[in-house]
């Protein structure tokens, strides 16, 4: 059995040893940080969106920077847009669970908001119209998938396409990225 949790642990190891060597995915990172920190600078909010384990993960990078990560210090505006179950299980009912985050993001989402949406597969269809509703609204679309970044590749400002296909090691990777992001743009808003 210990051999098994070694090589769950290598494989992990492995995926962000990858992220670590590929140049274009470290410069998405400076470029993500840099928009954000734009964004919450002038004004604008961060909405996250995901579903099952990546809605988790939405959840938690947007509590990052609406309650802090380090530092103490004012809230920022963020939040995933899942976490209002009347709304989310009305649109869902009444339209198609596919339109849940774009009706959202329609009503609420602003010229400089930013999108953050997570799916490992990059197909997610709620995910994916989130995004074309964000680029409608003028928002900056940032995606989290895996190695292909399936559809949300087209559609995404900045696209982290984690170099594997395993959903456990994306996600990992998927948090992450999203906590050096979140320290990151955190030192740059409050040295």
């Amino acid at each position: 059995m210990q051999n098994r949790f070694k090589e769950i642990i290598n494989a992990s190891i492995q995926v962000k040893q990858s992220i670590l060597q590929d140049a274009q995915m470290l410069q998405n990172l400076q470029q993500a940080i840099e928009l954000i920190t734009q964004a919450f600078k002038n004004g604008n909010k961060v909405l996250f969106c995901g579903n099952g384990g990546s809605a988790a993960d939405a959840q938690h990078l947007a509590a990052e920077f609406s309650g802090r990560f380090y530092k103490n210090r004012k809230a920022l505006p963020s939040e995933a847009l899942h976490c209002n179950t009347s709304y989310l299980t009305a649109v869902a009912n009444d339209y198609s669970y596919d339109v849940i985050y774009a009706r959202i993001v329609e009503g609420t989402g602003l010229s400089g908001d930013v999108l953050i949406g997570l799916s490992t597969s990059g197909n997610s269809p709620n995910i994916v119209k989130a995004f074309e509703a964000a680029k409608a609204n003028g928002m900056i679309t940032i995606g989290f998938t895996g190695s292909t970044g399936g559809k949300m590749k087209e559609c995404s400002d900045i696209i982290f396409n984690v170099p594997s296909t395993d959903t456990p090691r994306i996600q990992e990777s998927h948090i992450m990225l999203g906590h050096i992001i979140c320290e990151m743009v955190e030192a740059n808003l409050f040295a």
